[in-house]
């Protein structure tokens, strides 16, 4: 009976060759394997179109069980947030997305204090991440840190409003702002463009830092720095959004129906529909990594300063103080009236004594 020979191990690579030039395949399969996961922030008055344009751009309905609220309810509607998650697979990739919308925002008469909820939602999925960093166990950290905010901005106006740049910069340093003008069907292409330039302009006038593409490396191909060039001459970038299917010159698109034509949402001469989603698309690494190694690390760093303390709203924090000091006082005077009284109570006793005394000498 003949023993059977061990396998030899062969090796797959020429002679002269060490292999590690296939770390990137390994980590490739490795990202593919455990999925991504991003968070997509949308911010904007009622009406603009928010919820379309999400469900455009994903082929998905993250919204199926909405109710919109009458004009009588939007009055006295407060801003709330709503995260709605969902796993999209697309050629085996796994995309874990969370889509975080503000209802309820700019609809009130009164709006000085309708952003102090969302700033407060950012702050507090970094204040979640550090936790979890700072845990014993994190290998399965979940991150919904906010990686990009789409703020619409009404076609209707002559720019930026006074709630736009508030809004703006109270969270620039907090997240990766994308401007996007909101429903550009309503608008000619010269309008547009005016528009566009105005809201440049009073963005610079404000000193509102909103996200930048990265320039093209110089090894890259020139089609990609084209693209990048293109997409950078486009922001704010102006939208359509719709999940209607309309048939245009014999073929079935996504647009809108017009008496006057259609508008094809991924169209590229219509809208930038399509530019804002290549965007997205090719540069959500460089939004994660904005947000781990700049946005991230500057609350960290804060929360370092200040001991471990939580961060909490600035407006909070003097709020509590006057409150403190008010309460502080409060017991200060009563204490001086308590010592007042015990004074006069002395003096009154002393005078009766003095008083028994001399009478009966």
């Amino acid at each position: 009976m003949s023993k059977q020979q061990p396998a030899q191990f062969i090796n797959p690579e020429t002679p002269g060759y060490v292999g590690f030039a296939n770390l990137p395949n390994q980590v490739h399969r490795k990202s593919v394997k455990k999925g991504f996961e991003f968070t997509l922030m949308v911010v904007g008055e009622s009406g603009l179109g928010k919820s379309t344009l999400i469900n455009s751009l994903f082929l998905t309905d993250l919204y199926p069980e909405r109710v919109i609220p009458g004009a009588a309810e939007k009055i006295e509607r407060t801003v709330q947030i709503e995260a709605s998650t969902v796993e999209i697979e697309e050629r085996g990739v796994k995309l874990r997305l969370t889509v975080v919308d503000t209802p309820g925002y700019g609809d009130a008469i009164n709006c000085r204090d309708c952003f102090k909820t969302i700033i407060s939602y950012i702050d507090e999925q970094f204040e979640r991440y550090l936790h979890d960093e700072s845990g014993l166990n994190r290998r399965h950290i979940v991150d919904n840190r906010v990686h990009c905010c789409f703020y619409f901005i009404s076609p209707f106006g002559h720019g930026l409003k006074p709630l736009d740049v508030a809004f703006m910069k109270a969270i620039h340093n907090k997240v990766n702002i994308v401007p996007v003008i909101a429903k550009a069907d309503t608008l000619t292409l010269k309008e547009r463009e005016r528009l566009k330039k105005r809201i440049l302009d009073e963005i610079e006038e404000h000193n509102i830092k909103i996200y930048h593409l990265p320039d093209a490396e110089s090894d890259e191909d020139e089609d990609f720095k084209e693209q990048t060039r293109l997409l950078k001459a486009s922001i704010p970038f102006s939208v359509v959004g719709s999940n209607q299917l309309i048939e245009a010159k014999g073929k079935k698109v996504r647009g809108r129906l017009y008496p006057w034509g259609v508008v094809e949402v991924e169209n590229p001469e219509h809208n930038d529909f399509l530019k804002l989603r290549t965007m997205l698309i090719t540069h959500m690494q460089d939004l994660q990594e904005v947000t781990q190694d700049l946005h991230y690390e500057n609350f960290r760093s804060e929360r370092l300063k200040r001991g471990g303390r939580k961060v909490e709203n600035e407006d909070m924090n003097k709020d509590q103080i006057l409150l403190e000091k008010e309460a502080e006082l409060r017991r200060m005077q009563e204490m001086i009236a308590r010592m007042q009284a015990q004074m006069q109570l002395q003096m009154q006793g002393g005078d009766g004594d003095g008083g028994a005394l001399g009478h009966h000498v």
